[in-house]
């Protein structure tokens, strides 16, 4: 495939996801991991309320949002640090009212505190986990990264929000980025041969 990167580390990058998305037309979707309807269980139970404010985490041109959209959450915020599919999906959704597009840094969002009701990551904080070394001793740039995300989709949550990630990463490897103070965690596991993982992160009143 041509979009394959040479190295997982160019996951992480910006560029090479401007260069990706250049080559695909708005049209194009590209989902990780599971669709909405596999998660939908999850949505229902834990978000059963479609009129809170939603935010997406490198949203690129998956699907999520948009099948969310259509089964009756419509105020959506999209964000994605590449311009090149932030234009596209502007223009692909342009009859979705309500559903907004912005270009920002999942690290540093420009949103208030306390604003969403649930933030949303399928696979975006992997991207930030593509690095070459020991994958049980990550380096202190990745931990920072991964850190700075968790952090950002905490404060821009309300007490009661949840910020669900959806990833293939192990809860050995993955839950020490998720643990806070005044927070709780759930794992969930979904899919029979091949498991993904469903990290709930509860901000408490």
């Amino acid at each position: 495939m041509d979009a394959l990167p040479n190295s997982n580390t160019e996951y992480g990058t910006k560029q090479y996801w401007d260069e990706r998305y250049a080559k695909e037309s708005p049209d194009q979707t590209f989902d990780w991991f599971k669709t909405y309807r596999e998660l939908l269980p999850i949505f229902e139970q834990e978000v059963p309320d479609r009129t809170g404010r939603v935010l997406m985490l490198g949203a690129g041109n998956a699907t999520l949002s948009e099948d969310m959209y259509r089964d009756g959450y419509r105020n959506l915020v999209n964000i994605d640090f590449s311009e090149v599919v932030i234009a596209n999906m502007r223009q692909r959704c342009a009859d979705l009212t309500g559903m907004t597009w912005e270009v920002m840094d999942i690290r540093n969002l420009q949103f208030d505190e306390a604003h969403f009701d649930l933030v949303v990551d399928k696979g975006t904080m992997d991207a930030l986990m593509c690095e070459q070394g020991d994958v049980w001793d990550p380096s202190p740039e990745l931990v920072a990264n991964v850190k700075a995300e968790v952090d950002e989709a905490l404060r821009v949550l309300r007490p009661g929000g949840k910020f669900i990630y959806i990833t293939f990463g192990q809860p050995h490897f993955r839950k020490p980025h998720l643990i806070r103070d005044k927070c709780t965690l759930e794992v969930r596991t979904i899919g029979d041969a091949f498991h993904y993982y469903v990290y709930i992160v509860t901000k408490q009143a």
